[in-house]
């Protein structure tokens, strides 16, 4: 399986932009979020629970590790990214990108990953 960027998740989010992945190192990052999961998910997390090393990294310290994604492409499929699937892009997949710009995002650069891996094929 040829490798690819390992700052990129498996639904083709920028861990680099990822708010999470920065917060270790920056306290009023995280103080945001955890006011963020507060007022959104109605539950008390710390600062210091707002950590990720992204999906390639450890599981134990992401910030999702129960993550549908997580666990359909990589757990369930042994695949670095969705659009190595059979079935990229799924239907579950497409609804899941409508939930942001950055999903809409992450799906149309999976969809080039696909198109150039098989242009080079």
């Amino acid at each position: 399986m040829k490798k690819h960027n390992h700052s990129m998740g498996a639904c083709g989010l920028d861990c680099k932009e990822c708010d999470v992945l920065r917060a270790p190192n920056n306290p009023s990052v995280a103080q945001e979020i955890v006011e963020w999961v507060k007022k959104q998910r109605a539950t008390e997390i710390r600062p210091q629970d707002v950590h990720c090393l992204g999906c390639k990294g450890d599981r134990a310290k992401h910030w999702s590790p129960d993550c549908w994604i997580l666990k359909c492409c990589v757990d369930k499929k042994g695949l670095e990214f969705c659009y190595q699937c059979h079935s990229f892009p799924c239907d579950k997949l497409n609804e899941w990108a409508k939930g942001s710009r950055r999903y809409v995002e992450a799906l149309s650069l999976l969809k080039e990953m696909k198109r150039n891996e098989e242009h080079s094929a």
